[in-house]
């Protein structure tokens, strides 16, 4: 039951939740949020993937039309020649030739002509046959998409919903922080070395800027976005989703007694993430209403974490 239906209810006195329910209300929000955000992005990124197959079979369908047309015209030309002069023009003064060996080598040109022509339709059979079947695989990919982009809408739908909810309880509570897109950030001056001190100097510069699902930067981002850019500017490219990255670290993953400057950190049921910065300390995009910060890994974190992986 929403927090409108429950202050709307009869009986149930017209009066605003406590700040202790309201509290509690926000934290299961945000847990739904987490998750609700993660399955967005997933149909969003599948949705990118299917639409850039497409794009890219379209480019080499427009190749492959290209080198058809070219194979029709030569076939074209040779029908016309052989319509107006017929296939072999040269037929009747080959025949009053007195000297055979000169007879065979004029019948040996033909033979390659035909032969050429021969290729140039077999050539054109086989290219219309490619891109017939090419255009079919089109179609397949331009219906993955298709089916992907309305998985997207309806994901945005849910969580455009819950995001309202979300902020509508952050303003009564009086803790909604819009956060400022062109934050300068902080120093970094952690322990960290190497491309994890880039990463880490890279998402310390972001604090400040709202937190904001599907957001890649550079005014606002959602945990795996901040992750992504971070370690990005170190040189390593990671997925998009926070899913998918706990996948791709599958062996890269460290135990949470031994983490290390850099270490990317996942909450339990993948719905958040963040990135440790040494010292006891995770700068992470938390959640809607709210901004990138660092935080301390107390008990509270360290009981919601899952794992960490090692870019």
């Amino acid at each position: 039951m929403t927090l409108a239906a429950s202050v709307a209810t009869p009986g149930a006195a017209l009066a605003e939740p406590s700040p202790a329910k309201a509290r509690a209300k926000l934290v299961k929000l945000n847990e739904q949020a987490d998750q609700l955000v993660e399955k967005y992005n997933q149909a969003a990124e599948t949705y990118k993937s299917a639409k850039k197959k497409y794009g890219a079979l379209n480019a080499e369908l427009s190749r492959k039309d290209a080198r058809a047309d070219a194979l029709r015209r030569d076939l074209v030309t040779a029908a016309v020649n052989d319509y107006q002069s017929g296939p072999y023009p040269a037929w009747g003064r080959l025949i009053g030739q007195g000297d055979p060996e000169a007879l065979l080598g004029s019948m040996a040109s033909l033979q390659q002509i035909a032969e050429a022509r021969a290729a140039k339709i077999r050539a054109y059979d086989a290219a219309t046959k490619e891109l017939r079947d090419r255009r079919n695989d089109a179609k397949l990919l331009l219906a993955e998409a298709d089916s992907a982009r309305d998985q997207v809408g309806d994901e945005k739908a849910k969580v455009d919903k819950l995001v309202k909810e979300q902020t509508k309880l952050l303003r009564r509570l009086g803790a909604f922080n819009t956060g400022d897109p062109n934050s300068p950030g902080i120093e970094y001056t952690g322990p960290a070395s190497g491309n994890a001190r880039l990463a880490l100097q890279f998402a310390f510069a972001q604090v400040g800027k709202p937190y904001r699902y599907g957001g890649t930067g550079p005014g606002s981002y959602d945990c795996s976005g901040l992750t992504q850019a971070a370690w990005r500017r170190a040189g390593v490219e990671l997925p998009r989703t926070t899913w998918t990255q706990w996948g791709w670290g599958a062996a890269r993953r460290v135990p949470l007694d031994r983490l290390q400057p850099g270490d990317l950190l996942f909450s339990k049921g993948l719905g958040h993430m963040g990135m440790y910065a040494g010292n006891g300390k995770m700068v992470h995009a938390p959640q809607t209403g709210d901004v990138i910060k660092v935080v301390d890994l107390d008990d509270y974190w360290r009981t919601r974490l899952l794992g960490a992986v090692r870019p």
